[in-house]
């Protein structure tokens, strides 16, 4: 029997063999699991005197000042390139061609860079002393030209009715921008530009390469300057302790995520039907408030 067009349920046969991968690798997984941590205990990783540091109310207010560090980065980065993809994507969508292909050379170009050598880039040639600015600048520049594609295809994911009968009414091209496509747009939007959050704030690491004291740099030189115990460092609750804040604070942004798409989804099958005029087949301009016009009366044709 078949479950869909693209997926055939399988048979009794299938469900054996892909009960027996499953098990494989959840025992593949759980072996190397096992390895690692016994790796770890043997080259002394998990000795209770590499946590003692943790204890110390210094240590632990250098932890949030780091963090605070990156949260303020993450903060002007999410704004300034939020600001910049809007730019962006209007660019791209302009009627004009010399500004939608200067828009496509910047997107391309910045999206093809690699964020290390950007960051690096910028701190080498402009900011030498502003190591801030150097990682917000390029956690701009680079997720700017994420988010105009994002805002791009949100906009041209609207049906292309609602523009063409938003013409025929006699609306401008930034009225019907502003009025009509964006805020259909916005709500199919918001889920990937929030996911593109998260990578922004997990890029914010990357400022360790240029010696700027957020999260991981402070996590990385704590670890260097501990007193190592029995000769082992402590890297690895470091990495523990320091990972775990980061996966939290994504993981909050990811739920922010589902959320607001669980959100989206409710609000569409709950709003009535849009008002939206419909242009008939003569060129007449319908409103379906109950006050018909012809397109002579009703509206203007498109320019």
């Amino acid at each position: 029997m078949s479950g869909s067009v693209l997926y055939d349920v399988p048979g009794p046969r299938a469900r054996v063999r892909n009960r027996v991968y499953g098990v494989l690798s959840t025992v593949a997984i759980l072996g190397l699991i096992a390895f690692l941590v016994h790796r770890l205990d043997v080259t002394g990783q998990f000795q209770a005197g590499l946590w003692d540091d943790y204890e110390y109310t210094e240590t632990q207010q250098r932890i949030l000042d780091g963090l605070l560090t990156t949260l303020k980065t993450f903060a002007l980065a999410a704004v300034f390139s939020l600001v910049l993809g809007a730019v962006l994507a209007a660019a791209r969508l302009s009627d004009h061609r010399p500004v939608r292909w200067a828009a496509t050379v910047v997107v391309e170009f910045f999206r093809a860079m690699p964020l290390l050598i950007m960051i690096f880039l910028l701190y080498a040639a402009v900011f030498t002393t502003q190591q801030m600015w150097a990682l917000v600048i390029g956690l701009t520049l680079y997720n700017g030209s994420v988010q105009a594609e994002i805002f791009r295809s949100g906009i041209n994911a609207v049906p292309r009715g609602q523009s063409e009968a938003a013409y025929a009414l006699g609306l401008r091209k930034t009225q019907v921008m502003t009025s009509v496509l964006i805020p259909q747009a916005v709500r199919s939007m918001l889920p990937s530009i929030i996911s593109q959050l998260v990578v922004t704030l997990k890029d914010t690491s990357l400022g360790f390469i240029i010696l700027y004291e957020e999260l991981l740099f402070v996590g990385k030189s704590f670890a260097q300057q501990t007193q190592p115990v029995n000769g082992v460092y402590a890297f690895i609750p470091m990495v523990i302790v320091f990972g775990s804040i980061y996966i939290l604070l994504c993981l909050a942004l990811s739920s922010l995520a589902t959320w607001v798409e669980r959100r989206t989804q409710r609000s569409r099958k709950g709003a009535a039907p849009a008002m939206a005029p419909v242009v008939g087949e003569s060129g007449s301009v319908a409103d379906p408030g109950g006050h018909g016009g012809s397109g002579a009366g009703g509206g203007t044709t498109a320019q």
